[in-house]
């Protein structure tokens, strides 16, 4: 499944900036859509009356290659659509100038180019490094890692961020704006497996069951596997079957009348849980376990190890409902 193909997060993310309020303040989060910028911003011929403003004041913002060249000069012809091609593929790390000396040679004479091609790096308005001669592309890659830094994966970097803030989201309680940011993500990663969980368990929050299946389907293998995603496919498992369980004031006035009814008890603790009262629903099992280990051949453990799956191992509800597990069992 293409998260670009999913109506359910093309609905929350068409536009790759999501716009949230929480916290008492507008928050906004956004997926950068990894463009480069045009070449003509990166790329530029320069003069020397226009030096100082091309070069030196342009790289106290950012490095600054110039490429010193002449018209009769082969390699420079050579060298030319090589690191123009690789500072377009820097996407703003750099930019570059060019400067032909034989129309303008001051520049050029001070810093002692003798020989051209050559390429001096400025950075804070000063000359900090350079190479000469029509080197290879690998070369210039090194080169402008060297002088700007390796390069950034913006792109992944603000999924990062959407995703955190989503879940910051979720943790308040605000469900659309959290749905939008799972969205964005997977209109710009649709294989992002906590962004299909995330927009799953919003769906599922809002009662949107059928939903939340339709994201979840014709999920790769690997996808599939994910521990997130598998989590949420048993909650879902989980409230389709309390539904069939019936009434749990039934089932209370049936454990009122008969304690050690363990399948009263272990039905009542599975709508308990996707009630959302895990605390309760724990203790049901635990119950069961305590009176009967051999009812339903240990189903009481075993569907509570179920329900560990689903809330996750740092949850307070898992780690108390863990130590009195081992309580039990190590008795």
């Amino acid at each position: 499944m293409s998260g670009n193909d999913n109506p359910y997060a093309a609905s929350y993310g068409n536009q790759m900036t999501a716009t949230a309020s929480y916290g008492g303040a507008p928050a906004q989060a956004q997926v950068p859509a990894g463009a480069a910028a045009p070449a003509g911003e990166l790329i530029k011929e320069t003069t020397t009356a226009n030096f100082t403003r091309d070069v030196l004041e342009a790289s106290r913002q950012q490095p600054v290659l110039v490429d010193f060249w002449a018209p009769w000069c082969g390699p420079c012809k050579q060298l030319t659509p090589v690191i123009e091609k690789v500072v377009t593929e820097a996407q703003g790390r750099v930019r570059l100038v060019k400067m032909n000396i034989d129309d303008h040679p001051s520049i050029a004479g001070q810093l002692g180019i003798q020989s051209i091609p050559a390429v001096i790096a400025f950075v804070g308005g000063r000359p900090v490094d350079g190479f000469m001669g029509a080197v290879p592309e690998s070369q210039i890659r090194e080169f402008i890692d060297k002088v700007a830094g390796p390069m950034v994966d913006d792109q992944q970097a603000g999924i990062d961020a959407a995703l955190a803030d989503a879940k910051a989201l979720v943790e308040q309680g605000d469900i659309e704006n959290a749905a939008g940011l799972f969205g964005a993500v997977l209109q710009a990663d649709p294989e992002n497996a906590a962004a299909l969980a995330g927009l799953a368990n919003c769906l599922i929050t809002a009662g949107e069951l059928e939903q939340a299946r339709e994201v979840l389907a014709e999920l790769s293998e690997e996808l599939a596997k994910d521990a997130g995603i598998a989590a949420v496919v048993k909650k879902l498992d989980q409230i389709e079957e309390a539904r069939k369980l019936g009434d749990p004031n039934a089932l209370e006035q049936i454990l009122a009348a008969d304690p050690d009814d363990h399948g009263a008890r272990i039905k009542l603790a599975k709508i308990r849980n996707v009630e959302g009262d895990r605390e309760a629903a724990a203790d049901h099992l635990l119950k069961v376990m305590k009176r009967d280990r051999t009812f339903e051949d240990d189903g009481a453990r075993r569907e509570l190890l179920q329900f560990f799956d689903v809330w996750g191992p740092m949850d307070p509800a898992t780690l108390s409902a863990r130590r009195k597990l081992s309580s039990i069992l190590f008795s």
